[in-house]
């Protein structure tokens, strides 16, 4: 059986996070290969790069769940029967036994439901952990009242009894309540074609969650370096934080074991805290967000890159950019990239929760010699193992497990 056309399946059709970015990317090089795609979401379907690539949309025309009435976001969130129906609908019309489907984000807008309209077809369903929603009822595994990891099994009497929601414990209550529909819905039993993480060290988190091993397939994330020459790291002062700004990112943590050590640095980023750091932390810059070009020309004169999550980062795009620019990197040991950063001379890794681990890293990268420095700079930049994919290895890995998924299906 030949492989037909590929279904894209997500919460918005717009790049407002990496989520959709990553799979409007993975439509545009669908397309430029000669592969047909279709595009199935939550909101409105408006994308005119979608209608220039010439890719069908079905849209279910609602808005997200932030952007509804309580009582409404409540019950959509939980189950969204009419999201349901809008992609049987389109299953039922457009289904053909070369037909894979690939579901990105769905916590937004599309809910758990959309597992029951794909579950039929479920041998040709491949479902993006970006995240951890599919295991984690708060999508992180993190508690965020305690600031730190969360070890607890999901959905067990001590998850349950765990306020660990940014909110409140009611709304932890609901994200509970989603997740046990989330399980019946995505039935581990059926024949799903798999479940694509985007590290490695993700399956025992998925598998905490009653993700079954053997659906985890491993496919990086695609990045480029900020830069093609190598940033000469070993000659340059102070770091640069880019990403959101916001408490579970470890920001605020960052600016005060910068103040400690006396240490400049610079926060590229939008987000709640934006307010914060510059009433704080005055002599700290604050860019917003960078172009890409940008963010090379200011990495350009820093001497590492800082990533500071208190949470477990799957997988921080950050850290390849930087590091296959030559910019050596302080990553928080929660993030899943940390251990092979580390083996592998990239960086160094810091406990984010206790200020005498963040202080003593920031101390060393100032304090360590150029040619430490330079070597950190050049493993990285010279290194022929990537931590990233390549774009175009990306898309292959992507085609390559479409394609099985088509030849494995059982005869009818």
């Amino acid at each position: 059986m030949a492989l037909s056309k590929i279904v894209m399946i997500n919460d918005t059709s717009v790049a407002r996070g990496g989520t959709a970015a990553l799979a409007l990317l993975a439509v545009r090089n669908l397309r430029a290969r000669g592969i047909m795609v279709q595009w199935v979401c939550g909101d409105a379907g408006i994308n005119p790069d979608l209608a220039a690539l010439e890719v069908p949309v079905t849209a279910a025309h609602q808005a997200p769940l932030l952007e509804r009435g309580r009582t409404e976001a409540a019950r959509a969130g939980i189950y969204n029967t009419a999201a349901r129906d809008m992609l049987a609908r389109h299953i039922a019309a457009q289904d053909d036994p070369g037909t894979v489907y690939h579901l990105h984000g769905w916590a937004q807008i599309l809910s758990p439901s959309v597992f029951s309209a794909l579950a039929p077809v479920a041998e040709r369903v491949f479902v993006h952990a970006h995240d951890m929603f599919l295991a984690c009822p708060n999508g992180v595994y993190m508690d965020y009242r305690a600031g730190k990891v969360c070890s607890r099994v999901p959905l067990s009497l001590d998850c349950a009894a765990t306020n660990c929601d940014k909110r409140a414990y009611h709304h932890k209550l609901w994200r509970l309540a989603r997740q046990a529909v989330l399980r019946r819905t995505f039935d581990g039993a059926l024949p799903w074609a798999g479940v694509f993480q985007i590290h490695p060290d993700m399956r025992p988190r998925l598998e905490r969650g009653a993700i079954p091993a053997r659906l985890c397939r491993t496919l990086r994330n695609p990045a480029d370096p900020y830069r093609t020459k190598r940033i000469r790291a070993e000659e340059n002062r102070g770091f640069i934080y880019v990403g959101r700004l916001e408490a579970d990112k470890g920001v605020l943590v960052l600016a005060e074991a910068a103040r400690r050590t006396g240490s400049a640095v610079t926060f590229i980023g939008e987000g709640a805290l934006r307010g914060a750091l510059e009433a704080r932390f005055p002599d700290f810059p604050v860019t917003g967000w960078k172009t890409r070009d940008e963010i090379g020309a200011i990495a350009a004169g820093a001497r590492a890159l800082v990533m500071p999550s208190l949470h477990s980062e799957p997988f921080a795009l950050v850290l390849p950019e930087a590091i296959h620019s030559g910019l050596p990197v302080l990553v928080a040991d929660t993030a899943l990239m940390a251990g092979e950063i580390v083996r592998r001379g990239f960086g160094m890794a810091f406990d984010p929760t206790d200020p005498a681990s963040f202080d003593a890293a920031l101390t060393e990268a100032n304090a360590a010699l150029p040619d430490r420095v330079r070597a950190l700079s050049e493993a990285g930049f010279s290194t022929p193992e990537r931590l990233a994919l390549t774009v175009e290895a990306w898309t292959d890995g992507l085609i390559a497990a479409y394609q099985r998924a088509v030849l494995r299906q059982r005869p009818s």
